[in-house]
């Protein structure tokens, strides 16, 4: 079962991975970038304090907290795992399409881009209730995860997985936050 699933994942990567043209190379390239998306962070900081003021004196250490758990957690579900990357398997070589001859570090699995984007989103989404905010968001994670595949250096179980973790990261550190602000503030969020 193992072995279908792994040869299932390898021709869909090889599919998405085909999927390709010279005017997206470098689109995806910048969208796989962590620097190019500093202006969305700050842009959602800002939001953060004008909409919560004074609470977000302790949401936004809730926020890095957030990609502590999801990056870390990811890290250390690769290094049990030991997947190697796409662009890293020797088979593959002939096959995969990379840009900037890129093959990337460590192991694939699970994807850190997809786990931390979909912790982000996950947070932010519950934090806002705004739905344009939350299919933006979701969006924005998913075409990030998406273009890893892009790159040759993801499978798709390897976003799969991660955006699942990420979702689960993003749900308990939200409800952390959501103790903390009730039990120990004694406001919730929403007052």
């Amino acid at each position: 079962m193992i072995d279908f699933l792994i040869e299932l994942d390898t021709k869909l990567f090889l599919f998405l991975n085909g999927i390709r043209s010279e005017f997206w190379d470098p689109v995806m390239w910048w969208i796989s970038g962590k620097k190019e998306w500093i202006p969305l962070y700050l842009a959602i900081l800002g939001w953060t304090i004008y909409k919560f003021r004074w609470k977000s004196l302790y949401i936004v250490p809730f926020m890095m907290i957030l990609i502590v758990f999801s990056d870390q957690g990811s890290v250390f579900i690769k290094n049990i795992f030991q997947r190697l990357r796409p662009s890293r398997t020797e088979e593959l070589q002939d096959l995969i399409n990379l840009v900037k001859n890129y093959r990337g570090s460590g192991y694939a699995f699970v994807s850190s881009h997809a786990a931390n984007t979909f912790a982000f989103a996950t947070f932010t989404h519950y934090l806002f209730k705004n739905r344009w905010f939350g299919l933006f968001i979701f969006f924005w994670a998913a075409i990030v995860s998406y273009s890893r595949i892009y790159l040759g250096l993801h499978y798709p179980g390897d976003i799969i997985f991660g955006a699942a973790l990420g979702v689960l990261v993003g749900v308990f550190t939200y409800y952390l936050l959501h103790v903390f602000s009730c039990k120990v503030i004694k406001r919730p969020l929403e007052e």
